[in-house]
């Protein structure tokens, strides 16, 4: 028991601990300590060579080297590496890219065991590795807490246990600002743009679990005003108590309610019978529109910002390529984007218009010494007339920050999306705060056309948004579901429908186009088994397929995989998904052809990546935000009951094109519907649209 670096076959350990009996996977070893020894055989050595930790050494390399060097071929290869040349094969530019792979990896291990003993667990020692290099150890004696702020993964209780290790005291004033900071940016992780003044003293205050003795001095007051004075954090008094922010989310929250309160008011504006032959024009193109929509072409013209929003089937879609052509009619530029490369790469499909990411619009780029940045901002506007977004509901505060700094004077600003769907992942409410400010115009699309009409998907969509169960098992309909309360047996029926039920239902490939979505990840019914089972079912272990297995999970040709974080590098973003092609055990190096990607291409990660991907046979509800696959399959089951919650079944629900299959028990469908308490962010973007909206308006009154 316990985590570990990517291990291969044939690697040795000393491990040290004890003997625990786990209630589920029975006796295991806790373990407290643990390291590496060289190989003690020749077959064992191979297997080393070749385990794909050390790049340019694949099977064939490995074997040669061990035939010409036996058990020497470590020491030489540290002590005399001119000597690989020897080998057939290995010129100068390969044996460079081997010793280079080779004192990386031993460098990492010296890393590795030394954060061992300030109890830095191996997945947190791993990522401050990546993040700092060889200077690791260096970063982590300088100054602890500064680790959780730096690196993606290192939380307030790594950080604090690595600092009490080195003797700081319980109440010292560092740890417990960290602990203030650390309550922010968790809470930040969680959705929430602020936290009220009692809730981040309590969060802190359990972080920190101080004794009575060791109190500090000075109070939590002092510490916050101290941070204040940082300008690390802002404080502000509201109607219902002070709130308090991490810096950067307050002048974000302040900027967007500005910067939309300045798009709105200085629209540019067409003559009344150029507006009406253009929305003629553009109506002429897309027959058959609502009074809705052309409500929101009207509004398009008159509104600096405007909303659109409707559930599946009212004609999004539809609207945006309206708008195109309005306003291409009037010679005006139009950039269309959208959160992720998933949703620029649908809409751009739907409409035959290019669509961009957010980012690759915003031009998010590496500059040398300064890091990753938007190169458009308020000095280096966008050049565009109109910006329309689609999927905006996935926009967080931070990239909508980004987004409207960017805009130039005059353009129009159009967001579209469902706001009845799950929030943003990031910090932040945008859309909903938007529309419940009542300050930037908005038109909801209700009616549902008839082609959607015949769907059960569109129909039981906008039932579960009333608060209504869904029609089941229609004949002839395209919305299923089958009942069994065992959470296993639920798991099983999920891989049968995925391997041989729907596909001869109807044409779909089991792992192209059915979608597995599950609302929790480690139960029986959960992401992380579900992958497990459905990799084994549909790309089993193939002794002709390349494999490499990193961080517990094993990579195959042919999986279905995931990139779960943003690599502005590699232009791939969390949430892409695609097949891995190949596995070069001899490069060490698999690739992935991103096909959900907004650009369908192969990608090319070493071994030492991997923690970016995870196989994606099964995601959860919140990673298929922003995309549509042919058939879902969904398990609904008591088992996840504390996210059985109407939008996230209303998301789930709304991923699917052709056809819905859920699987579990009535009781805990009818548990999700009823549900409508969605978990409460912390935003304040509401008031302060209005508190903007009124100071423009009292500006105007006094002008007049």
């Amino acid at each position: 028991m316990g985590s570990f670096p990517p291990l291969q076959e044939g690697e040795s350990l000393l491990v040290t601990g004890k003997w625990q009996l786990h209630h589920r996977y029975g006796r295991q070893v806790a373990v407290e300590r643990w390291e590496r020894l060289l190989p003690a055989t020749e077959v064992g050595l191979k297997r080393y060579l070749s385990s794909g930790l050390i790049k340019g050494i694949g099977p064939v390399t490995a074997d040669a080297i061990v035939k010409a060097f036996g058990m020497k071929a470590l020491e030489i290869m540290e002590k005399e590496p001119e000597r690989l040349q020897e080998i057939p094969g290995i010129g100068p530019k390969r044996a460079a890219l081997i010793l280079e792979s080779f004192s990386e990896y031993r460098e990492m291990q010296d890393v590795l065991v030394f954060l061992q003993g300030y109890g830095i667990g191996v997945g947190q020692a791993l990522r401050l590795y990546r993040h700092y290099g060889p200077r690791a150890v260096d970063r982590v004696k300088e100054n602890p807490y500064s680790l959780a702020e730096e690196v993606l993964g290192i939380g307030f209780k790594t950080a604090d246990r690595i600092a009490r290790r080195m003797g700081l005291s319980a109440g010292d004033p560092a740890r417990v600002r960290a602990a203030l900071l650390f309550a922010l940016s968790d809470a930040a992780e969680k959705g929430h743009v602020y936290l009220p003044r009692e809730l981040i003293a309590e969060q802190a205050g359990q972080l920190l679990a101080i004794p009575g003795e060791e109190m500090p001095e000075i109070s939590m007051e002092e510490h916050l005003e101290q941070l204040a004075r940082e300008r690390k954090i802002h404080r502000e008094d509201t109607e219902a108590g002070e709130i308090i922010y991490a810096a950067p989310y307050f002048y974000a929250e302040r900027d967007v309610a500005r910067q939309l309160i300045r798009l709105a008011a200085a629209p540019r504006q067409w003559g009344s019978r150029r507006k009406e032959e253009a929305m003629a024009a553009a109506a002429g193109k897309e027959s058959g529109l609502t009074a809705e929509q052309r409500l929101v072409l009207e509004q398009a013209l008159s509104c600096g910002v405007l909303v659109v929003t409707g559930g599946p089937g009212t004609g999004k879609t539809t609207t945006i390529r309206a708008l195109l052509s309005l306003f291409h009619l009037l010679r005006q530029k139009v950039l269309l984007a959208a959160p992720t490369g998933r949703a620029a790469k649908r809409v751009s499909e739907a409409t035959g218009e290019e669509a961009f990411t957010i980012h690759r619009l915003l031009e998010y780029s590496y500059i040398e010494g300064e890091g990753f940045r938007f190169l458009r901002h308020a000095e280096r506007p966008l050049e565009a007339d109109v910006l329309i977004i689609d999927e905006s509901s996935m926009v967080d505060l931070m990239l909508m920050y980004h987004l409207v700094r960017a805009i130039p004077e005059g353009c129009r600003l159009i967001l579209v999306g469902d706001a009845d769907q799950l929030p943003a992942v990031g910090a932040g409410n945008v859309l909903k705060d938007i529309l419940a400010s009542e300050v930037v115009p908005a038109v909801r699309l209700n009616y549902i056309f008839r082609q959607a009409r015949e769907s059960l998907i569109t129909l039981n969509a906008h039932r579960v948004n009333r608060g209504e169960m869904p029609h089941l098992n229609v004949r002839h309909k395209d919305f299923f579901f089958i009942e069994e309360a065992v959470p296993d047996m639920v798991a099983s029926k999920v891989v049968q429908l995925c391997c041989e039920r729907i596909p001869n239902y109807g044409p779909f490939d089991p792992v192209a186009d059915v979608q597995v979505i599950t609302p929790m990840r480690r139960t029986s019914a959960g992401v992380e088994r579900l992958n497990k089972l459905l990799q084994n079912a549909l790309n089993p272990y193939d002794r002709r397929k390349s494999e490499i297995t990193a961080h517990g999970t094993t990579f195959r040709v042919g999986d279905k995989v995931m990139q779960i974080r943003n690599n502005y590098q590699k232009e791939v973003y969390n949430g892409d998904i695609g097949l891995i092609s190949s596995i070069d055990l001899e490069e060490g190096q698999l690739t992935v052809t991103f096909r959900d990607a907004a650009v369908s291409r192969p990608v090319a990660y070493d071994f030492s990546e991997l923690d970016e991907l995870t196989l994606s046979y099964a995601i959860s509800v919140h990673k298929s935000q922003g995309s549509e696959y042919p058939v879902i399959v969904m398990p609904v089951i008591t088992q996840h009951y504390l996210l059985l919650q109407r939008n996230l079944l209303y998301t789930g629900i709304t991923r699917a094109r052709k056809l819905v299959v859920l699987v579990g028990t009535r009781k805990a469908l009818a548990i999700a519907v009823r549900n409508n308490r969605a978990e409460e962010r912390y935003t304040y973007l509401n008031s302060r649209l209005r508190r903007e909206g009124e100071n423009i308006a009292g500006r105007n009154g006094k002008s007049e």
